[in-house]
């Protein structure tokens, strides 16, 4: 397992109790997984007390969705979502019109 949130075998899961948190990487250690916790920062938060918690892990994705489940949490699943359509290959161009479309008078354009 790699160390960067950003590796393909990590899953997320964010909780805004330190103490979720914590009880939730030390199930996941005692069941031979790694995990750690970090803290998130989203966008607009200024305060560093308002920053939810994030446990990364290599453990499988149920498993850490039933203990968010049971923490109060949710399973962060954005960045393995974005990561997959970034690597595939690109998608056919848009047509898009060159001119604002007519719709009262048709006849004039």
């Amino acid at each position: 397992m790699g160390t960067g949130p950003r590796d393909n075998d990590v899953v997320r899961a964010i909780f805004f109790d330190e103490d979720d948190a914590r009880a939730v990487v030390t199930r996941l250690r005692a069941d031979g997984f790694e995990a750690h916790v970090e803290r998130e920062r989203l966008a607009g938060e200024d305060d560093d007390e308002d920053h939810p918690w994030a446990v990364l892990s290599d453990a499988p994705a149920f498993m850490l969705e039933v203990l968010v489940d049971a923490h109060d949490g949710w399973l962060d699943e954005d960045d393995g979502a974005g990561q997959a359509g970034e690597q595939g290959a690109p998608s056919a161009p848009l047509h898009l019109p060159t001119a604002p479309k007519r719709i009262k008078r048709p006849d004039l354009g």
